[in-house]
């Protein structure tokens, strides 16, 4: 593909660093964005003026699929990626999907087929807290063998969104945000070890804490979980999910440890970009040795565009490295990593759900496993709510929200 790559975006809240990046990106050209708010498209609007360029915009997602376009940017909500994945791939569009890459395990089976029989596009899964500087040097380190054999991964982002719960939410009682359970928000939490030991998880054990803290907000998931995981080489593994516990600044940490020694980024701040290490028997191991990595993958463009301590700018990159078929495509999340990081969290409230019981984390490479899952839609979504679906998003019970705090909520977005 010689032109630059024309490209759409689906949903501008979350998708406007992605936006920005494609704004400015020199292979990409941006033609299209689809969100339903008003406000939102006049900024899209102004940024294309201001590039002298022009941007379509729709509220409408067939009007905005049935736009001339290469690749689409998906940054709807969370629960709600895979079937538009899915449509777009089929229609001969490449897909980046945000995260989460599925809601349920028969999404998972329909995403992982339609990346296969549609070899030309290319899927790719913006999981960002994979390219931080500091995940990304301990994925170095790792690999070139400093630390040795994985033995034992954690991995955190714990960030209470109270004080942001309006503005994400707009008074939407049934905003995926108020009714996922507490184990579903989890790729930020295990994506990096995934990506840095190459490993994925094959068994899942989940234990959650009550809402004590969330209720007084809308939300009606438990606010907060933790996932123990085996991995495929052994390894154990601990991840928090996105949990709403009180901490500032939030916590964004990871861990490894090996056979030689281990890493992890410090605990306070932005500090996900700075590295402490232990190697035994190194001259510096009696004290320690902690840094902030050079930035070996940074260009200039990834310099200027910020966004998550500059991390969005590489999952759109790569992104288009493999549209390309460029040496950094291999830098790019796959469907299968995609699922690897997503379906733990699936899984883990359906562990809780059934009295904290380990569940196997199917591995769909494998075509033999599929059918197992095909039409598995186990989930708290208000929409499939029925037989066989967990009755609340808290293994505590029901959670009570008077409906009169959404009308609140609601009303005071339309003041501002």
């Amino acid at each position: 593909m010689s032109h630059k790559v024309k490209v759409g975006v689906f949903g501008a809240r979350r998708g406007m660093t992605m936006i920005g990046v494609m704004a400015h990106h020199p292979d990409a050209e941006l033609v299209a964005v689809c969100d339903y708010d008003e406000h939102v498209q006049a900024g899209i609007k102004k940024l294309a003026d201001d590039q002298g360029t022009h941007v379509t915009c729709y509220d409408d997602f067939d009007a905005f699929m049935n736009h001339d376009m290469d690749a689409v940017v998906l940054a709807n909500y969370a629960t709600e990626h895979a079937p538009y994945a899915v449509r777009l791939l089929d229609s001969g569009r490449h897909v980046t999907s945000e995260v989460l890459a599925v809601q349920t395990l028969s999404e998972a089976v329909a995403l992982v087929e339609a990346v296969e029989r549609n070899p030309r596009q290319v899927y790719t899964y913006a999981e960002n807290y994979c390219y931080f500087r500091g995940t990304m040097e301990m994925q170095r380190l790792y690999r070139a063998g400093v630390i040795g054999e994985f033995l034992h991964g954690e991995g955190e982002y714990v960030h209470d969104c109270e004080s942001i719960w309006v503005g994400i939410t707009r008074g939407e009682k049934d905003h995926w945000r108020n009714w996922v359970p507490s184990t579903f928000y989890c790729s930020h939490a295990i994506g990096p070890i995934v990506t840095i030991t190459a490993t994925r998880p094959t068994k899942v054990v989940a234990f959650e804490s009550p809402n004590v803290n969330k209720r007084r907000f809308g939300c009606r998931s438990s606010d907060g979980a933790i996932l123990v995981c085996q991995m495929s080489n052994g390894a154990t593994a601990k991840f928090l999910p996105w949990a709403n516990y009180k901490r500032l600044p939030e916590s964004i940490w990871y861990a490894v440890y090996g056979s030689k020694g281990m890493m992890e980024t410090d605990r306070w701040g932005e500090v996900f970009n700075r590295i402490n290490l232990y190697v035994e028997g190194d001259e510096h191991a009696t004290t320690n040795t902690a840094y902030s990595p050079s930035p070996h993958l940074e260009t200039e463009l990834s310099r200027t565009i910020g966004g998550h301590g500059g991390s969005d700018f590489f999952t759109m990159h790569f992104f288009l490295e493999a549209i390309l078929d460029r040496p950094g495509k291999a830098n790019a999340i796959d469907v299968y990593r995609a699922l690897d990081m997503t379906l733990p969290g699936t899984l883990g409230y359906r562990s809780i759900w059934e009295g904290n019981v380990p569940l196997v984390v199917p591995d769909l490479r494998d075509k033999a496993v599929r059918e197992a899952y095909r039409h598995d839609t186990w989930s708290c979504d208000p929409k499939l709510a029925g037989p066989g679906q967990p009755t609340s998003s808290s293994s505590f019970g029901q959670v009570s929200v008077p409906d009169s705090l959404y009308m609140q909520q609601a009303s005071s977005i339309e003041k501002t």
